[in-house]
């Protein structure tokens, strides 16, 4: 495909030019995310790790930004230095402080020493297990490797379903660092998933795992799914300010629980990221090969098509960071545009001068930190619409655009490591949608932003609670109410249908159609029993009504152990 190729001479081109050390990623779905998040609502002041709507995050500036503020903290450099003009000293807890130590012996390549407390007391024949943190690594001049394997063994029970629901995944991943100029990242497993019916109902209607993608059935099991997963990147900088990154794997853009950007729900995908960080801005370029909505049969050769999206974050105020974002999806069979590579914004310029055949989309969205203690972020996603409709016909299809707003409280009522989050997320019909079925905003049947496509309203609350060092406790309530198509009826829920078969250019609402409603309750009860090893317990209840018919629930409670993996949630 052209845009592999592209990739090839991209990175023969610029190899020649690293001039930098450069750093593998934290995994989305971390434990490292919330203690960040933490941290930098306490500081209030924007620092360097202050563009955290881009993920996964550096290991090198999260390192970074740790030791800075553990330098401030323990007074070993004065304030005035200006290194810290936007530092100011603040109170962390005895948790806090545990995990920022775990922190550290997770992503030790960065340290300017390691501690002789981070070595084990009984390494597994003197060469496994020295730290605690990884499995075989090696610290070099010129090389490091982190060799560990990857566990996730849950089994559980759903009320009214017979059959036992467990998550059965094995593999290893694998980061290291050469001659401090390249970085690469692997992780691959196998995996066997039997979920609650939900869960399965949404494979058979997307074909598709979420999170993952091709799949077959276990033994013959249609409850039941066998899938490969393998992701894997390199990067490296071309100048001081500017990285790349390129590889198979996903991203995530925005501040929240959810983004109507671009989440990391769906399937990864081959891609080339620049990242570009200089004084208050942070520049990021996202180029990825995508696959339209197909029905396999046999083995075929699946079509592509593309994307190209532009974030740009602004620190506007030392406690207010605004973000500009567009992204357009373009179907050209097997064959990546290249006007697209155009490294500024405006792709909707561009869009229009090839005739305007593609899915233009544009945001906005913000951060605040304020009183040490809260965040308050959202996201305005315009996909299409006239200012004309908004005043004078809101119904109308075309008022196509999604909103998000949220808010972050830690040590809620003064009691330590209690976190509160609260969001909504609202999407107008037919957002995300396009004339053809190519240039919708998904990837291997499944959608690029929030997983509930369009057409509903959702509220989120999440409590995060780590009342001693290695529990970890998390509950989370999730409400939505969604409009659903017909066999006859187009009413904006399903992206994957071209907006033209609708049956009218009016009385569009969010919710409209036929109405599904959800409510969704999940606790998850985690022991940390050596590092990065959890022990596991989870209760979920699940609640749903579809138009006037009579509500119906389930009920799943499940437990299991898992390492160097991150959760597995059925949060839809």
């Amino acid at each position: 495909m052209q845009f592999t190729k592209a990739f090839t001479v991209i990175l023969v081109i610029l190899a020649p030019l690293l001039a930098d050390a450069q750093s593998a990623y934290i995994p989305i779905g971390s434990k490292e995310y919330h203690l960040m998040d933490r941290l930098e609502i306490k500081q209030s002041k924007f620092t360097q790790i202050n563009f955290s709507a881009a993920k996964p995050y550096s290991r090198k500036n999260v390192v970074q930004e740790i030791l800075l503020i553990d330098s401030l903290k323990n007074g070993l450099i004065s304030a005035e230095d200006d290194r810290y003009k936007n530092y100011q000293k603040y109170t962390i807890t005895k948790i806090d402080a545990y995990n920022i130590e775990s922190l550290k012996m997770n992503n030790s390549e960065w340290l300017p020493e390691i501690p002789a407390s981070f070595n084990s007391k009984r390494p597994v024949l003197q060469r496994f297990y020295t730290t605690p943190s990884n499995f075989y690594e090696v610290h070099s001049k010129d090389f490091f490797l982190a060799v560990n394997p990857v566990l996730n063994l849950q089994a559980g029970k759903e009320t009214d379903n017979d059959q036992t629901l467990y998550i059965n995944t094995k593999g290893i991943t694998v980061r290291g660092m050469i001659a401090n100029k390249i970085g690469f990242s692997s992780t691959i497993t196998d995996n066997q998933e039997r979920g609650p019916a939900f869960f399965s109902q949404r494979i058979r209607e997307s074909r598709a795992v979420p999170g993952y993608g091709f799949y077959k059935s276990f033994k013959n099991d249609s409850t039941a799914t066998d899938y490969f997963d393998a992701r894997g990147y390199i990067t490296f900088n071309a100048a001081k300010f500017i990285n790349f990154q390129a590889g198979y794997d996903k991203n995530f853009i925005g501040n929240g629980y959810r983004s109507l950007f671009l989440s990391d729900f769906g399937n990864s995908n081959l891609f080339l990221k620049i990242n570009t960080k200089i004084w208050r801005f942070n520049y990021q370029n996202l180029f990825m090969e995508l696959m339209p909505q197909f029905r396999k049969n046999g083995d075929s050769l699946l079509n592509r098509k593309y994307a190209a999206m532009h974030h740009l974050s602004i620190n506007l105020t030392k406690w207010l960071n605004v973000g500009l974002f567009e992204g357009v999806i373009f179907g050209r069979k097997n064959r990546f545009d290249f006007q697209y590579l155009n490294p500024l914004i405006f792709y909707r310029h561009i869009e229009g001068t090839v005739g305007s055949p593609d899915n233009a989309i544009a945001g906005l969205d913000f951060k605040a930190n304020v009183f040490n203690r809260f965040q308050v972020y959202g996201q305005l996603l315009l996909d299409e619409f006239l200012i004309s409709q908004v005043r004078n016909n809101p119904k109308s299809w075309v008022n196509k655009f999604g909103i998000q707003l949220g808010g972050k409280y830690i040590d809620a009522f003064g009691v330590k490591n209690l976190d509160l989050q609260l969001e909504m997320n609202r999407v107008r019909p037919f957002t995300y949608s396009h004339n053809d079925t190519i240039a919708n905003y998904t990837h291997y049947n499944q959608p690029l932003a929030h997983p509930l496509g369009a057409n509903f309203q959702e509220v989120i609350g999440i409590v995060n609670y780590q009342p001693l060092p290695k529990w970890y406790v998390k509950a989370r309530a999730i409400y939505y109410y969604k409009g659903l198509d017909s066999s006859s009826n187009n009413f904006g829920g399903d992206i994957f249908r071209s907006y033209l078969t609708r049956s009218s250019d009016n009385g569009f609402t969010v919710g409209g159609g036929q109405k599904l409603t959800v409510v969704n309750a999940m606790l998850d009860i985690s022991y940390e029993f050596r590092e990065n090893l959890f022990f596991e317990l989870n209760v979920q209840k699940r609640a749903f009504k579809f138009g006037n018919a009579a509500s119906q629930s389930s009920t799943l409670f499940s437990g299991g152990i898992r390492l160097n993996f991150a959760k597995r949630s059925y949060d839809f």
